[in-house]
Formats: structure tokens, C-alpha cells, sequence
């Protein structure tokens, strides 16, 4: 896989019904990393990964990727924060974005059976996927995400109301998978998850970018009043 996809926004600006919901926006993110987006309620948060994933329109400004387009979109994965699982097995579910790829029916076998170990599902491949429990259905939405190994993967509270365990195993699965090189840009509400995983953190606030950095310098050392009292676990209006 090649690290070829960074991105900026310039002066990027999303608004609804004259309303601002987001920007405007300056920024710039490194094509490997993870980045995790943060910041209170109605921050921007799912409104910015939307952006960058091309499925939120921009009112104003620009959101250029190094690559085309065309490329940058097919290069990407998005998981939402309720996944919605097709009325098909767990193994069709998996196969579904390889099949609509055009790949070999073969090479669809092999991946299924290899993603199906990796996010533990391997002894549910024929069961419904609208059967599985919410931990198991956000692993699968992860597979069927990663099957087509994207150079980013966008997610949107990816472990929210879920119990320790499967937190636990989707943090291993992602760590993975930024090992392996994919770019990870996601959105927690959980400062431990995000201390946990993060290379980088962007920090929005009432729609503004209000802090970007490394990590360890934002946990640490936040800049701002409003980051170290968001971090405190105070109420940031």
C-alpha cells in the first residue's frame, strides 16, 4: 500500500439553512497517522469526517486530496456509528463490497475467510447479520470496511454502547490495521480510547478548529483553557 493521501482544507465551510455548522477551516492532515477528532456535543465532530469522505457538501472553500477524486474515493472506507447491516449472512455481508469491485469469486473466498478470523466471526459466517449483538455488528462493519483495503478509514464513535471486551478487541483490530498501513481518522467521546490510540488529535469547538497536535503534546499540555477543561471533563460551551 502506498502513502500517498494527504489532504487539506482551505478556508472549508459547511452551512444549513444559513446556519455555520462547521469552519471556516484551515487544515492539514499527514497521509498516516491516527487522528482523532474531539470536542464536545454539536462540536462538528461526524460533520467533518463527513467532509473529508466527500459526503457532505461544502457551502464554501475547498477540500483537496493529493490524488484525484475519483482516486481518493475509492481508496477510502467509512463506519458509522450505527452500522447498517444488509439482510444477508455475516459472509455475504463481508463479500458485498468485494462482489460490486468486480474481484474473482476465488479471491472473494479467500478474503471472506481471512476477515472472518481476523474480527472473530469465523463460527457466525452463515448467520444473519441483523442477528448479531452490537459489539459483533460493529466488527463486521469493520471487516466489510477493511476487506478492500482502503488507504483511510474513517469511523464515527466506533465503540460507543459497547461493553469492555469488544472495545477492547476493535481498538486491537485497529491498531492492526494502521500497522499494516491504513490512515485512521475517527471521531470518540472516550478520552481514555482516544489517549489510548491517537497520533494526533484535531479539537473542535462550537464548529472551529480549536486546537491541532501531536497527541502526547494535547493530553499533556493542552494550549487552551477550553481543551484542558474538555479534557478535565468539564462542560465546554
Amino acid at each position: 500500500m502506498t502513502h500517498s493521501m494527504s489532504v487539506s482544507l482551505h478556508k472549508m465551510h459547511v452551512k444549513r439553512r444559513g446556519k455555520s455548522i462547521l469552519g471556516p477551516i484551515d487544515l492539514e492532515l499527514a497521509p498516516t497517522g491516527f487522528t482523532m477528532v474531539l470536542g464536545p456535543n454539536g462540536a462538528g465532530k461526524t460533520t467533518l469526517l463527513k467532509v473529508l469522505h466527500g459526503i457532505e457538501r461544502v457551502s464554501s472553500g475547498s477540500v483537496q486530496w493529493s490524488v484525484s477524486g475519483a482516486q481518493a474515493q475509492q481508496e477510502q472506507a467509512y463506519v458509522f456509528q450505527s452500522p447498517i447491516m444488509l439482510r444477508r449472512s455475516v459472509s455475504q455481508n463481508l463479500a458485498y463490497p468485494l462482489q460490486i469491485s468486480g474481484i474473482s469469486k476465488a479471491e472473494i473466498t479467500g478474503r471472506v475467510e481471512t476477515w472472518l478470523d481476523r474480527i472473530g466471526l469465523s463460527n457466525m459466517a452463515e448467520r444473519p447479520a441483523t442477528r448479531l449483538s452490537g459489539g459483533e455488528r460493529q466488527k463486521l462493519a469493520l471487516g466489510r470496511a477493511l476487506i478492500r483495503d482502503p488507504q483511510v478509514l474513517f469511523l464515527d464513535e466506533p465503540c460507543a454502547n459497547l461493553d469492555g471486551r469488544s472495545t477492547r478487541e476493535i481498538e486491537a483490530l485497529l491498531l492492526n490495521t494502521l500497522h499494516t498501513g491504513t490512515r485512521i481518522i475517527m471521531t470518540t467521546h472516550d478520552i481514555g480510547q482516544a489517549r489510548r490510540l491517537a497520533s494526533d488529535v484535531v479539537f473542535l469547538l462550537n464548529g472551529e478548529l480549536h486546537e491541532q497536535g501531536r497527541a502526547t503534546e494535547f493530553f499533556d499540555e493542552p494550549k487552551t483553557p477550553e481543551a484542558k477543561a474538555f479534557l478535565n471533563g468539564d462542560i465546554v460551551e
